[in-house]
């Protein structure tokens, strides 16, 4: 049977492993379904993570997230501090930063309790000791301080022009906007110490906008906005010096 046009040589390889009928695999392919759900896990910083409808599909963005924010934890020498991973989804950010830093303590957060089996199942795979907290962003109540926030939270906003495959990713993980960006600064300012880093994804339209707001929350404080390899405004980093 032939290839589709549409994977990679490696992901057929993969599929002709998995699956006997084809050809159910390549009608779901027609219909925009995406691989990484097909085959059951994707590779991020390095890391094989396992997937499915239950979690955002982990991207290169958040891989390059993951790239600037260990830069600036050597910078500001906080590996030996506590993270708080908001909207964890598969815990692709948690595990990779702990993967990396291994004396970094992490707690992850996240509404859906089935993303969060993925994201146990991922950490267990990893051996990776994660604290992982089934609850909203707007319901949270802090109960540690913590020193590094990190979130990659959903950004699109709704009736945005997509790729079809993103209809079968959780629309909670994918459809948001200021909002969420409003309440992790709340949540920053009533639960890191003083000496802190905030990592942020964000929606590439909206860079000046999330600069303000931040300045409004962290007047005294450095605010970063930087780019990803496509040079589009992506990442939102906030310190205290």
């Amino acid at each position: 049977m032939k290839k589709p046009d549409s994977i990679t040589k490696n992901d057929w390889l993969l599929l002709q492993k998995k699956y006997r009928n084809l050809e159910s695999v390549i009608k779901k392919l027609e219909k925009n379904y995406p691989v990484q759900y097909l085959i059951g896990h994707v590779e991020f910083y390095g890391l094989k993570l396992f997937v499915n409808e239950s979690v955002l599909i982990p991207r290169f963005e958040t891989e390059y997230l993951v790239e600037k924010t260990l830069e600036y934890i050597n910078k500001l020498n906080l590996e030996e501090k506590s993270v708080l991973d908001i909207g964890t989804g598969s815990g692709c950010i948690g595990i990779a930063l702990k993967n990396q830093i291994p004396s970094l303590s992490i707690t992850a957060i996240d509404i859906s309790r089935k993303a969060l089996r993925i994201a146990k199942r991922n950490a267990k795979y990893h051996k990776t000791k994660i604290n992982f907290i089934n609850k909203s962003l707007f319901k949270y109540n802090l109960i540690n301080k913590y020193d590094i926030l990190i979130s990659n939270p959903p950004y699109i906003k709704k009736g945005t022009a997509v790729d079809q495959k993103i209809k079968y990713e959780p629309a909670k993980a994918i459809y948001g906007g200021i909002e969420f960006y409003e309440q992790i600064f709340k949540i920053a300012k009533k639960g890191l110490n003083k000496q802190y880093l905030i990592a942020l994804e964000i929606e590439e339209t909206t860079g000046s906008e999330l600069k303000k707001l931040a300045k409004k929350h962290f007047p005294k404080d450095k605010i970063k906005l930087e780019k990803d390899l496509a040079k589009k405004d992506r990442y939102l980093f906030i310190y205290s010096e």
